[in-house]
């Protein structure tokens, strides 16, 4: 790895949060259960170890036993011009769907947009891009 990623702990559900993920910012999924990692402190079943590469990197697992898992309070993930705005607005959308648009993804006062959304998995996104510069005509 070059740069931190997100790595959470979901309650079971591992496996569709990484789908929907995928259905929201593309990439590839991969899944490793707790039975190809030997592991028999969970379901057979349950991710042991899954991520998501693509625009969006971030790795998942099943909290097992007592763990926590995912309670996201005073931080948000940041995808500030990770892509273009069109992009960046089509994911905001997808994030929303089920979840809670806490701020709607528009122009600010600095002349750029940004928003957040806290998407049913309970994942808060900063989301935004700056405006494009108007062309200048000689």
């Amino acid at each position: 790895m070059t740069s931190p990623t997100l790595y959470l702990w979901f309650p079971g559900n591992a496996s569709e949060v990484l789908d929907f993920y995928q259905s929201v910012f593309g990439g590839e999924v991969t899944k490793h259960t707790y039975a190809e990692f030997g592991r028999a402190d969970g379901p057979a079943d349950a991710i042991a170890h899954g991520s998501l590469d693509g625009p969006v990197t971030l790795f998942a697992t099943d909290a097992s036993g007592d763990e926590d898992a995912v309670d996201i309070r005073g931080v948000a993930i940041a995808l500030l011009g990770t892509a273009d705005a069109a992009t960046l607005t089509r994911w905001f959308d997808l994030l929303a769907d089920g979840g809670t648009v806490i701020d709607p993804l528009d122009a600010t006062t600095w002349g750029s947009h940004d928003g957040q959304v806290r998407d049913r998995w309970g994942v808060r996104w900063l989301i935004g891009y700056e405006d494009q510069e108007p062309a200048v005509t000689p």
